[in-house]
């Protein structure tokens, strides 16, 4: 993935911030919208969309673009560089592929353990059984 041409491909949006905040926040448009739209995207390889597309499929728009929105902030700009390393953690995170499970079948040592402990606790319960003549 190339993170400078993926910089490039963003669009970005300042709108005004939600919540209390007084004359300031009713003037000032400090929250910032992300969006990247990621089937026309040149920074990522056909291995890498196919993944995003499996893990982010639940944050895409119908066009395929993602939506991200930073306002943690008062500062534009702090809400937008929170909003990029918001992405890129979330693409990197979605771009590694699982681990791929290697079956394992129990060792003999560990079946032989498994049925000694079962016999043991089997002649222990019958020998609190009250005997039969």
């Amino acid at each position: 993935m190339n993170k400078e041409l993926l910089l490039t491909e963003l669009t970005f949006k300042a709108t005004r911030s939600s919540g209390p905040g007084g004359q300031h926040a009713n003037k000032t448009s400090s929250r910032v919208e992300l969006s990247w739209g990621m089937y026309e995207s040149a920074a990522v390889s056909g291995v890498e969309l196919e993944l995003l597309k499996e893990k982010l499929s639940h944050r895409l728009t119908r066009e395929g673009v993602l939506l991200l929105a930073s306002q943690t902030s008062r500062s534009q700009h702090k809400n937008k560089e929170d909003v990029i390393k918001r992405l890129f953690a979330l693409l990197e995170v979605a771009v590694q592929r699982p681990k791929v499970r290697i079956k394992k079948r129990p060792s003999k040592m560990a079946k032989l353990k498994r049925l000694n402990t079962k016999k043991v606790q089997s002649e222990k319960k019958a020998n609190r059984r009250k005997p039969s003549y």
